[in-house]
């Protein structure tokens, strides 16, 4: 009972609008009265919990994100993107996808993705026939790729709350990220094919590859990022801390000398953006940690686990049940707090019926994208509108469109089908 109480007070503050870091404290002030435990010293063990070199990757990842979307990594990269694909009538919006995808394999955080790349492409689709509307759903959409596709802020975030391989769990959403964009693409593609206003341009052969040419070697140092960060982490070069912070000394030097557009300033202000996101994260962990040991001291996750065994029994109702659960949470809470409160709950649920902790990362990053672009708060759709400058209510309707279409298919071939999750962390042997 004190767990539901204090799960249902981080709700109820966080839509009446109190900042998610004081409802994260108050959730740990209702479980020390629930349970009359003395927080004194659960405070120290959250603490030495947070005191971790692991999340030493968080803020220098996040700062990576804002150096790119300020240095001209972004673009560059969307101009690639462009290329490849043609600007046929599908182009500029696979482009977009494909531009989230690459921009998810650097900064690991969706909000970064739809400043970045909703700033620079929503406009230019307008003008090339798509609706605002939609344009503004699907980089929504898209930037959740940066969720999924590795490094990712989320997935540290489950790999320091439920005590896993960092590596692991990010080799775990490589599968389901590429299926995402996959899914993503085509539908873009079908959705185009029909659409009176879309407007397609034909490029002879050479011209074209000559364009992709050109574009690629602009874009050749942004490039780099991911091979750096993740040749380097698979490399065994460096730790994914590691790859982190020589994430940041590549991106700035770039966005200084090579194509000069970030001054010392904006480096600041990069600074800055990076260490106020990470002050945040780092409370809600602690808190987090603290609420986590208190459910352990209490058993919780236990109770809860005997619970569903002995209600529902079946198996395959409880993945459905947790997918579900976990749409329901990000559709008023952030990925961040979702993560932090629900992972280390529902794993042992997990474990009970067999599935493995670094699948259950890849069900977690799943069921977020579709509660993160689902109202009542939908954190990422509603950041998309303020940048695309339309309506929630002329967006909700091509989001659906592609949460139905691409994103719940995904999530329940991820949650039902292990192999797409495990075989890369099989294959260079994180799991057995």
């Amino acid at each position: 009972m004190g767990a539901l109480l204090a799960i249902a007070a981080v709700v109820i503050l966080m839509m009446m609008g109190v900042p998610v870091v004081f409802s994260f404290a108050a959730m740990t002030l209702v479980l020390s009265l629930a349970y009359d435990v003395n927080l004194s010293s659960l405070m120290t063990t959250g603490f030495w919990s947070i005191n971790s070199v692991i999340l030493l990757a968080l803020p220098l990842f996040i700062m990576t994100g804002y150096l790119m979307q300020s240095g001209g990594i972004a673009a560059r990269l969307i101009h690639f993107a462009e290329a490849i694909v043609g600007k046929s009538r599908s182009g500029m919006g696979t482009s977009m996808v494909v531009s989230c995808g690459v921009f998810g394999a650097i900064s690991g955080t969706a909000s970064a993705a739809v400043a970045a790349i909703g700033t620079i492409m929503i406009g230019p689709m307008e003008k090339h026939g798509y609706a605002r509307p939609y344009s503004t759903a699907l980089v929504g959409i898209s930037s959740l790729l940066g969720l999924l596709i590795p490094p990712s802020i989320t997935m540290i975030l489950y790999a320091v709350v439920t005590r896993q391989s960092v590596a692991a769990v990010f080799l775990a959403t490589i599968g389901p990220g590429i299926l995402l964009m996959i899914f993503l693409c085509a539908i873009n593609a079908i959705k185009m094919r029909n659409n009176p206003d879309q407007r397609g341009e034909v490029f002879p052969i050479t011209e074209r590859f000559r364009h992709i040419g050109s574009t690629g070697w602009k874009a050749l140092p942004a490039l780099m990022l991911p091979v750096i960060i993740l040749g380097g982490i698979y490399g065994g070069i460096f730790t994914p801390t590691e790859a982190a912070a020589v994430a940041v000394v590549y991106a700035i030097p770039v966005g200084l000398f090579v194509y000069r557009e970030l001054d010392f300033k904006s480096v600041v202000q990069c600074f800055i953006k990076a260490a106020t996101t990470t002050g945040v994260i780092m409370i809600i962990l602690l808190f987090s940690f603290v609420a986590s040991r208190i459910f352990t001291m209490e058993r919780v996750p236990q109770e809860l686990t005997a619970l569903l065994l002995d209600t529902v029994g079946n198996e395959l109702l409880i993945l459905l049940m947790v997918n579900v659960f976990l749409i329901l949470m990000g559709m008023i809470m952030d990925d961040v707090s979702v993560v932090a409160i629900l992972s280390p709950l529902l794993l042992p649920v997990m474990e009970s019926i067999g599935i493995h902790p670094v699948h259950f990362a890849a069900i977690v990053g799943t069921s977020v994208v579709i509660g993160c672009n689902s109202p009542p708060m939908a954190p990422i759709l509603f950041m998309s509108c303020r940048i695309g400058q339309v309506g929630m209510s002329q967006v909700l309707r091509p989001a659906f469109s592609f949460m139905l279409w691409a994103a719940l298919p995904v999530m329940l071939i991820t949650t039902y089908w292990p192999s797409l999750s495990l075989f890369l962390p099989r294959l260079l042997g994180y799991v057995n």
